[in-house]
């Protein structure tokens, strides 16, 4: 029954601390995760906490209303770049697909693939929003 308890708190405390952790990467979340475990349910707690932080991790947090703004603004390119996989956001893109920076917003770029405007972080091509 403790070990429930134990595990319920470290999985709640896991879910308020990850908003915070998602951007950093399972890595961190998985420390933050299992850091909070620990303090609040000793070695069974790191663990169910180390596991929670990295499932926390690993998720895409949306972009900012902004930025989604500025591209649902700009044109379609002329040539549109097809690829065989499908766009999905937490998934990334290939390489080749030529991104455009948004200005005043490094963290941020887009792209039109498969005749969709898609906003991707441009140190790992992974999408994080599909713009409609």
């Amino acid at each position: 029954m403790k070990t429930k308890v134990l595990a319920l708190g470290a999985v709640v405390l896991g879910s308020i601390v990850s908003p915070a952790l998602a951007q950093e990467g399972t890595v961190t979340g998985a420390a933050g995760g299992a850091v909070t475990g620990a303090i609040v349910g000793g070695p069974v707690g790191a663990a169910v906490g180390g596991v929670v932080g990295a499932i926390a991790g690993t998720a895409v947090a949306p972009p900012p209303p902004r930025v989604v703004t500025y591209v649902q603004q700009q044109p379609m390119a002329a040539q549109p770049v097809i690829i065989e996989q499908q766009v999905a956001v937490g998934q990334p893109l290939p390489q080749q697909v030529v991104l455009t920076p948004i200005p005043d917003q490094p963290t941020y770029a887009y792209a039109v693939v498969n005749n969709q405007r898609v906003i991707v972080d441009p140190e790992t091509y992974v999408v994080v929003g599909v713009v409609q």
